[in-house]
């Protein structure tokens, strides 16, 4: 009986090997061949996806950071135990391929009176079974428990390429808030710096206007231009703390002091030449990518289990022991017992049920298909504004630094003008005043090109696994 169980399994399984699942391709890339830049990109075979985070972020301190943050950082704790969870709903799915076997032992007593037995004489029974065996086994010959066991290994996978996509936000996240850190720490610095000359500058123009040879006008121009640098101070203070408190969420506990900046941030190292590759290949490298086409493939399996519902469900049961009226006796000679029940359940009316399942999972497929394209465009454009930036962020940079040479040299002529007196003291403030500006500058577009580098690698989808 059982090697006919046996032969009727594995002709099932041989059988349940094809699925009704439509066959699955690929949809065509909704985007340009190449990036929408304002130049045109240098073709390349390798991408940034190809560098490890450690070689685009080379700042020791700031790998230090990052490392922390990999470690504690409890958003990407949870996006790596939702995939454990994922697996583990894809093995309770899986398991459904195979028959459930049980042992079971068993007791039954029962008494019968005269008055109600058949036989006219009050009736005890005593039974005892051990059986080994399974229940309502699922012959899968139209591939709907494959369909299922396939739409659950989809869910793993994407749940898998969603925790990878948070792990590159995340390295992302905390290079720009450490760079961001560096950059607040500069201007602060800058904002003491210049303080202490607006104060040095206003107290002589108190001297002089107290000694009748100022003007008025200067003074009150001093006073402006020191108390805007001292509200600087405080406005940059509070941000380096808030920036901090940043740092310190991400990585998920305190940051040594010896991982947090120390110069300003044109000693940062970051790696600047970023590859950018051929979008088709990159894109279809992003995690988040990935993941959209995962839950894709799983709508497109879960057709196959909604087209099986339109055919029969064959089920086995059956056991296979021993039965005795004695427990002593329960292994002894003629005492095998064993059942098979095979049943088959035919669809013939489900008031359209199967129907409208089968549009459901089709409408989910659709949406599936639309919401990978979206999310190809939106990389798509990220990629482009990030490689736009790049293009003019070092001319921005080039720029700046020019400005704040031109300007420091302003405020020098100002200054032996001053003092010879050519020139008046609200001259002299004005070019103060437009040095503080360019120096503040420079930070802001020093910031803004390690920012874009850091921001280039995430959207290229850095450290993806090649295809």
């Amino acid at each position: 009986m059982f090697r006919n169980l046996t032969l009727i399994l594995l002709a099932s399984t041989a059988v349940s090997a094809c699925t009704m699942a439509p066959d699955y391709k690929r949809p065509t890339l909704p985007v340009a061949q190449t990036w929408s830049t304002p130049s045109a990109e240098p073709a390349s075979s390798v991408s940034a996806a190809d560098l490890d985070w450690r070689q685009v972020l080379v700042d020791p301190r700031l790998q230090g950071v990052v490392d922390l943050a990999l470690k504690q950082n409890r958003d990407l704790r949870v996006a790596v135990l939702n995939i454990e969870k994922a697996r583990g709903q894809y093995g309770i799915q899986r398991a459904q391929l195979f028959p459930a076997i049980n042992g079971a032992l068993s007791e039954q007593r029962s008494h019968t009176p005269a008055a109600t037995s058949q036989i006219g004489q009050a009736l005890e029974i005593e039974a005892y079974t051990a059986t080994i065996g399974f229940t309502a086994y699922e012959l899968d010959l139209f591939g709907r428990v494959r369909s299922l066991n396939n739409q659950a290994l989809q869910a793993f996978l994407a749940q898998r390429d969603t925790a990878r996509s948070v792990r590159v936000s995340l390295i992302a996240e905390t290079a720009n808030a450490w760079l961001t850190l560096a950059a607040d720490q500069e201007r602060l610095a800058l904002a003491k710096s210049t303080l202490s000359t607006r104060e040095d500058s206003l107290r002589l123009t108190q001297q002089q206007v107290d000694g009748g040879v100022g003007s008025l006008a200067a003074l009150r121009n001093a006073q402006v231009q020191a108390e805007t640098a001292r509200s600087d101070v405080a406005v940059y203070t509070a941000q380096v703390a808030q920036d901090l408190n940043a740092l310190t969420l991400l990585t998920g506990g305190n940051v040594p002091d010896t991982l947090l900046p120390a110069g300003n941030l044109a000693s940062a190292g970051i790696l600047a030449d970023l590859p950018a590759g051929v979008p088709s290949d990159v894109l279809t490298r992003r995690p988040d990518v990935l993941a959209a086409e995962h839950t894709l493939q799983g709508a497109n399996a879960n057709i196959g289990a909604a087209r099986a519902a339109f055919f029969p469900r064959i089920a086995l049961t059956a056991s296979y022991g021993s039965a005795s009226g004695e427990l002593d006796g329960l292994f002894k000679g003629g005492t095998k017992a064993w059942s098979f029940t095979p049943s088959i359940t035919l669809p013939i009316f489900a008031g359209g049920a199967n129907v409208a399942n089968l549009n459901v999972s089709k409408a989910n497929r659709d949406i599936a298909v639309a919401t990978y394209e979206k999310t190809v465009q939106t990389a798509f454009r990220e990629v482009s504004d990030a490689l736009s930036v790049r293009q003019t962020v070092v001319d921005r940079l080039t720029s700046q630094e020019r400005l704040v040479v031109a300007a420091t040299d302003s405020q020098r002529l100002s200054r032996q003008r001053a003092d010879a007196g050519l020139d008046s003291a609200l001259t002299l403030l004005d070019s103060q005043r437009t040095l503080y500006s360019a120096q503040q500058g420079l930070i802001t577009a020093r910031l803004a090109r390690a920012t874009n580098l850091v921001t280039l690698y995430k959207t290229l989808g850095g450290g993806a696994p090649a295809a």
